[in-house]
């Protein structure tokens, strides 16, 4: 689904949450339990179900795509096995190919993504606009982070993921 020049993109346990408590709405209205009062509030809270979910992605899209000019920009094109501990909290380039792809159903991919010198965590945490899958050749921006906040080894915070067309 498109809103203005951004693609939202709900994801699949959000739709199957939705169609869950459809399903169980549905049932429970047909069988007399005396849950037909109780319809005013749950029919919107259906809606909502969907709504937050596309409002969530919806926003987290539009800043992403207003941080990309700026990533592009203040972007250093480094090799894999440069970045390191001394990296953290720069903004970063690499080109490489998705080794693994974790978690799209989620709509928070992580790609492992290697280039000739090795391989690192590409974190995302909204979709991208475009689909990435293993053996794709990509671009990469992203600030290099903690894995886990505080300690782990370095990983990408990925703004943008793009295929192109170069060989590895």
């Amino acid at each position: 689904m498109k809103i203005g020049t951004i693609d939202v993109k709900v994801s699949n346990i959000s739709i199957g949450v939705f169609v869950f408590f459809t399903l169980l709405l549905i049932i429970a209205a047909m069988m007399d339990t005396g849950i037909r009062p109780h319809l005013i509030w749950m029919i919107p809270s259906l809606f909502l179900l969907l709504v937050i979910p596309v409002a969530l992605n919806y926003m987290s899209r539009s800043q992403y795509k207003d941080l990309e000019p700026t990533y592009e920009k203040e972007a250093k094109t480094v090799r894999v096995r440069l970045i390191n501990e001394s990296m953290i909290g720069k903004i970063v380039r690499i080109e490489g190919v998705v080794e693994r792809v974790h978690f799209q159903f989620l709509n928070r991919p992580q790609y492992s993504v290697a280039d000739r010198s090795g391989a690192i965590s590409v974190k995302m945490f909204t979709t991208p606009p475009e689909d990435v899958k293993v053996k794709d050749i990509v671009e990469v921006y992203g600030q290099v982070i903690r894995r886990y906040m505080l300690t782990g080894e370095p990983v990408i915070n990925c703004v943008i993921i793009r295929k192109i067309d170069r060989k590895p």
